[in-house]
């Protein structure tokens, strides 16, 4: 997969923007607020469709301007294909070599990015909720069905939540309960089995990497904890009737709380090296390390799936990591990513080990060679 250009119209501080991106490594160099992490946040924006710094589509767009507007031209292993994305006060549209797709889901996963940036740190050492946004983030780019069945979730979650805070003192309606219960356990337990599947085969990847960075000194588990314990079973009827036992169980807490107490919305990951859970007694080199082994995985996880590697956009981490780190990463990613790196200055990154490398200079909401 190769990103070959890209265009920006009224997006962020770039009025307008027309770039060629045919160099393996693209190094984005110029001091901060330049618009550096503002190219790399429309490429990520590009294949998913949403931003990883805001959740208010309108800070895409540009000062007093009425719409936003990227465009792209990707090259895949069946050719090439243009995306288009356009923002404005009414939604988004999307479009694939021109086609406008009816769903968003349809667009996502037609390019594939793999963003490491500082505030990655917060997978590994930050709440419950960033590391659920990291794992609905990666595996909806490599599975968009995975979205649409979190949409349907959250939907009933909403309903269910809504209900559970406007009942009357007398109590539930068990009836009407359990028609939410259902739909709840349907659509969740589907959600639970991919995040599964996902985080073991992260693990895999994570670990070899992992003792790779270290030499061998430290060896990094990922694990999965889902808001209640589940049978080793793959079978969907068995998870359902675990979830809706569950829901049972907890109804009355439930019911005081006005909150839906278990399910997809409070699972949670962890992360140990060598035994000890990495939030608590890493120290921050381990906690960088291990969230650099995670990105570092996820490159290779969806090239599994896909058949071809994502692209790699790193916004302001080489500075942030030793020599040996950063020349583990440039090895990592050198010959087979394509790679979008912003810095402040060359001396924060060992240019002397790219290879096929563009330096562009970034100014203003404008970019020069």
């Amino acid at each position: 997969m190769f990103l070959k250009a890209i265009s920006l119209t009224n997006y962020r501080n770039y009025e307008r923007l027309e770039l060629s991106t045919d160099k393996r490594v693209n190094l984005f160099i110029g001091p901060n607020a330049q618009g550096k992490t503002n190219l790399l946040e429309a490429i990520f924006v590009l294949a998913l469709t949403k931003s990883h710094r805001t959740s208010k589509d309108k800070e895409l767009i540009g000062w007093q301007a009425p719409e936003a507007a990227i465009h792209g031209v990707a090259e895949k292993r069946y050719g090439d294909v243009t995306l288009d994305l356009l923002f404005s006060g009414q939604g988004k549209k999307a479009k694939i070599n021109g086609l406008e797709q009816r769903k968003l889901s349809g667009f996502i996963g037609t390019l594939n990015v793999v963003m490491f940036a500082p505030e990655d740190l917060e997978i590994v050492k930050g709440t419950p909720g960033v590391r659920r946004r990291f794992l609905d983030m990666e595996i909806g780019q490599v599975q968009p069905g995975y979205l649409h069945t979190l949409q349907q979730y959250h939907k009933v979650l909403v309903q269910r939540n809504n209900y559970l805070k406007s009942a009357p003192p007398s109590g539930l309606q068990a009836d009407l309960l359990e028609v939410w219960n259902m739909q709840l356990a349907e659509h969740g337990v589907k959600i639970m089995k991919k995040r599964k599947h996902f985080i073991q085969k992260l693990q895999t990847w994570a670990a070899s990497i992992h003792a790779g960075i270290t030499a061998g000194g430290e060896e990094l588990t990922v694990e999965y904890r889902p808001s209640f314990e589940i049978d080793a079973s793959e079978e969907e009827s068995v998870l359902f009737d675990q979830f809706m036992i569950k829901l049972s169980q907890v109804k009355d807490q439930e019911f005081r709380r006005g909150m839906t107490m278990v399910g997809p919305h409070r699972d949670d990951m962890s992360f140990h090296i060598n035994g000890k859970e990495a939030h608590v007694f890493g120290s921050q080199g381990q906690q960088r390390t291990t969230a650099l082994s995670l990105k570092l995985a996820e490159i290779e996880l969806i090239r599994e799936e896909i058949g071809e590697y994502p692209l790699l956009l790193l916004d302001d981490v080489l500075s942030e990591l030793d020599q040996y780190r950063q020349t583990q990463l440039i090895e990592t990613f050198q010959g087979k990513v394509q790679t979008f790196i912003t810095a402040t200055g060359l001396e924060s990154v060992n240019v002397s080990r790219l290879e096929d490398a563009g330096i562009y200079h970034v100014s203003g909401g404008r970019v020069s060679e």
